[in-house]
């Protein structure tokens, strides 16, 4: 009955983590943004919904397949995360309009940094 209980409180934690970046996707203005909305918090969600489900089952073969795709999530959904933010920065995808302060500016010497979107929200070329 515990174990029941832990496992949904869990599924509706990583349910709504993948909710909220979804929602980000959506919502948020650029693809800097999207890109870490949906990044962490899919991560998380997937995180929670596997831990319920090692814990529902609780059987070593299913626990250890569920560790290694945690690791693996963990492991390699940041990293391309950076990747494609990167290729995105240095083929000039559009920074939002409200963005401050570009750190990346003039750290690279073929790229041509990125304007904040115009008022529109579309891309500028």
């Amino acid at each position: 009955m515990i174990q029941e209980i832990i496992c949904v409180v869990l599924m509706c934690m990583g349910t709504f983590f993948i909710v909220v970046a979804g929602i980000g996707i959506v919502r948020l203005p650029d693809l800097f943004m999207r890109l870490s909305a949906s990044t962490k918090a899919s991560t998380l969600g997937i995180l929670f919904i596997f831990t319920a489900t090692a814990i529902y089952f609780h059987e070593f073969g299913v626990t250890s397949r569920i560790l290694a795709t945690v690791v693996f999530v963990l492991l390699t959904a940041p990293v391309a995360a950076h990747k494609i933010g990167r290729a995105a920065y240095l083929e000039g995808v559009p920074l939002w309009r409200g963005t401050r302060h570009d750190e990346l500016r003039g750290k690279y010497k073929s790229s041509t940094s990125p304007s904040p979107a115009s008022p529109t929200g579309s891309f500028s070329e």
